[in-house]
């Protein structure tokens, strides 16, 4: 397998039918993580296996480091805790296979500095992209995502994901309506305030305007009021070279004419001594240029007093500008053309005023029909997505059951719509249903959880959950062990869990122990044996090893499904 250089634009996230076999949809997902100093691990390199897998362990041992690690590349939070004592950094790296065959990695290194760095395939980039990047392939459910259910927002996000286009069509008209209101309401309460900013944009354009200052010409003018401010010394200097070169008793210009007489004999035999005499020639005649261009120096020894007065006046006026509007003329610049567009919203408001009313009302009306088209999509949504939640429930070991997605309308049109939606449950007979925040016990909202991830959250390759059999044991444990090896035939299914009926539900199993290693606490993560697997189920069942415990572990596994 070659490891090919990320191209410009990140890859995208191949996809697959559903109904592909598990073995084809591993080669899209996870299949090397490598850790080096996150908390109790200093060094990890795991090889990692399509279909369902099990991590398992003492209680301590460190099990959820590893969706921690997988968690940083979905971006979550860097924090320095994490890095092992006694080191400098942490750093994790996913290697995800695709299709091909090629080979794509994510990396995030955190500094004891708190500073970090996020890669692509060597490239760096920005957390957010490492974070896109790596929630196209992976999917992590924590042990805290089933309590985000009980928020009325994530409820009602599960019956929008299946109605986007009726939601963005009435976030749209909401946004067109609360904005028009805005201004109005503006308008309506702020008379006397809009009057002042009116006369004071009113007054800064029209200052600057006056001035209409030029980008660059400060430098230019400076130098001119420097040359003016000091022309008797410049007169001085040119007259002192004109003595020099021209008007003293023995000058440059004197001199050089002598030297030209002087190979006049020469320079008729002598081809060198006729060149270097027109050289001189030449050099008289630059001479006396210059000459002629010193003495217009030397004799402007007074500056034009209009001239002063005008560059002066000019850069003062440049400088009140930029102490007002500045600091340099391109900033007075751009605040022209924002105080110019400020100015022509205010005018427009006032003109406007009258008409904007009518707008209001009818840009409500239109958020008012577009809410009810994303309550009547929600309404046709919640039955059979209710429906489907329901089927997976009772196969979770909650055969009696209910569960509906309410809606209930809303004082007066808000963000997300005109109604709030609640998701009401009940497990037990003869119960009336409630809101799933106060009815569902721990247990039953992990599962619950558990159904909302395989109907609507398998939509990564991989899919990790932590503990997700929190708070279940007993048949509702053999009932979550089989759907998740149902969701495994289609995902990679990574599971964190404390149950044996899970662990050996699992095509792989892999255990996670702490050891102590030169006085410092290491924890590791190895692919279990056959035997070991069997020992480590019968510890989980009863803790220990005996062979009561053994037996009981053996008929668990004996009863596993093959794997797909």
């Amino acid at each position: 397998m070659t490891r090919k250089a990320r191209a410009a634009t990140v890859p995208p996230a191949p996809s697959m039918p559903d109904s592909a076999p598990a073995a084809a949809l591993s080669r899209l997902a996870l299949a090397r993580l490598e850790v080096r100093n996150l908390a109790t691990i200093r060094d990890l390199t795991l090889e990692l296996r399509g279909g369902f897998s099990a991590f398992t362990g003492e209680t301590g041992a460190g099990k959820s480091i590893i969706v921690d690690a997988l968690g940083l590349l979905l971006g979550s939070r860097a924090n320095t805790d994490l890095i092992r004592t006694g080191e400098d950094g942490l750093l994790v790296t996913g290697f995800w296979e695709g299709a091909s065959g090629d080979e794509f990695s994510a990396s995030r290194r955190v500094s004891a500095q708190g500073r970090g760095t996020a890669r692509l395939d060597g490239e760096v980039v920005s957390v957010r992209e490492l974070q896109e990047w790596a929630a196209a392939r992976l999917t992590i459910h924590w042990q805290h995502s089933a309590v985000s259910l009980l928020t009325p927002a994530n409820q009602r996000a599960l019956l929008d994901r299946q109605v986007t286009d009726e939601l963005g069509a009435y976030q749209t008209a909401y946004r067109a309506w609360t904005d028009a209101r805005a201004r109005l309401d503006a308008l309506r309460t702020g008379e006397r305030e809009r009057a002042r900013q009116l006369d004071l944009l009113t007054f800064q354009v029209r200052e600057i305007a006056e001035v209409a200052p030029r980008p660059g010409e400060e430098e230019p003018l400076t130098a001119e009021l420097t040359r003016l401010s000091n022309l008797e010394t410049i007169a001085l200097g040119a007259a002192g070279a004109l003595d020099l070169l021209s008007d003293g008793e023995t000058s440059a210009a004197g001199l050089i004419a002598e030297a030209v007489r002087a190979l006049n004999a020469g320079a008729k035999y002598d081809e060198t001594s006729a060149q270097l005499q027109q050289d001189l020639r030449g050099a008289l005649d630059s001479v006396q240029a210059v000459v002629g261009e010193l003495r217009g120096v030397a004799e402007d020894s007074a500056p034009d007093p209009e001239d002063l007065a005008r560059t002066e006046t000019r850069l003062a006026a440049l400088g009140k500008l930029r102490a007002k509007y500045g600091p340099a003329l391109e900033d007075v610049l751009t605040f022209q053309a924002e105080a110019e567009r400020d100015l022509a919203a205010l005018t427009r408001d006032e003109q406007d005023a009258g008409t904007l009313e009518a707008e209001v009302s009818r840009l409500e009306r239109e958020a008012r029909r577009a809410g009810e088209a994303l309550d009547a999509a929600r309404t046709r949504t919640a039955g059979p997505l209710a429906t489907q939640l329901l089927n997976v429930i009772r196969e979770l070991g909650m055969p009696h059951a209910r569960l509906e997605f309410r809606l209930s309308p809303l004082p007066q049109p808000g963000p997300a719509g005109l109604s709030d939606v609640t998701l009401n449950f009940t497990a037990n007979p003869g119960e009336d249903l409630g809101p799933l925040a106060d009815v569902a016990s721990g247990g039953e909202l992990s599962r619950v959880m558990l159904a909302i991830s395989t109907v609507l959250g398998a939509d990564t390759p991989a899919v990790v959950f932590d503990e997700v059999d929190a708070g279940i044991g007993g048949a509702a444990a053999l009932a979550v062990a089989e759907q998740l090896g149902r969701l495994a035939r289609e995902r990679q299914v990574l599971v964190v869990t404390h149950l044996a009926q899970i662990a050996a539900r699992a095509d792989h199993h892999y255990k996670v122990e702490k050891q102590v290693e030169g006085g410092r606490t290491v924890s590791r993560v190895r692919l279990l044996t056959p035997q070991e697997r069997l020992e480590e189920i019968a510890r989980m069942l009863s803790g220990n090893t005996s062979e009561a415990a053994l037996t009981h572990a053996r008929e668990l596994l004996e009863g596993r499904p093959e794997p797909a």
